[in-house]
């Protein structure tokens, strides 16, 4: 236990998970998810119908591919993302099919790439990434952070939300001149 008397070393291991905490306490938590809602562009409907997609869909894709895949359902705005791996253009196409059989679905970008499964490490280090990209938004100020979400997948990292024009070249920016990040994609529905 000699190692926890190191106060970086818990810092280094326990960064990530704060991280991904920041923007709720920025926003002010005392009133719950309300606040973090009311802060999001979409209604509050709309925020519940997201989490509905991304639930049935991965339970779908789970239910008929299992572990052969790995595979993120993202929805923004009934807007889907699909990131991750599968084995075969024909699954891919698949995977696309059955996310357009899911209620309310607008519309879906399909980036999934053909390749085997990510490891554990690479999935680490996209969610060490994501936090990086969360970061540099809070300090660079230039956008209110719960307007953009970010997914990363293999060092590739998606920009998701309903945002203005500036906002989104802002965040665009901001991610891709982010340490490791090896390439931004926009998935934004714009106001103006």
């Amino acid at each position: 236990m000699k190692y926890f008397n190191q106060p970086w070393l818990l810092f280094i291991l326990f960064f990530p998970f704060l991280v991904g905490c920041v923007p709720m306490f920025a926003i002010g938590t005392a009133a719950g998810t309300g606040t973090y809602i009311s802060e999001d562009r979409r209604t509050s409907g709309m925020f519940i119908e997201d989490e509905g997609i991304e639930l049935k869909g991965s339970r779908r894709i789970h239910q008929q591919f299992g572990d052969n895949v790995h595979i993120n359902v993202t929805s923004y705005n009934r807007m889907v993302l699909l990131s991750g791996e599968a084995p075969t253009e024909t699954i891919k196409a698949d995977i696309e099919k059955l996310m357009m059989g899911v209620d309310n679905v607008r519309k879906i970008f399909n980036e999934i790439t053909i390749a085997g499964n990510t490891s554990l490490a690479s999935r680490s280090n996209d969610a060490l990434l994501t936090s990086k990209v969360k970061t540099r938004f809070l300090t660079e100020r230039k956008f209110q952070i719960n307007h953009v979400k970010i997914v990363t997948e293999n060092e590739v990292v998606y920009l998701l939300g309903v945002v203005t024009r500036q906002e989104g070249d802002s965040a665009g920016q901001i991610a891709s001149s982010t340490s490791g990040v090896k390439k931004v994609v926009k998935v934004f529905e714009y106001l103006n």
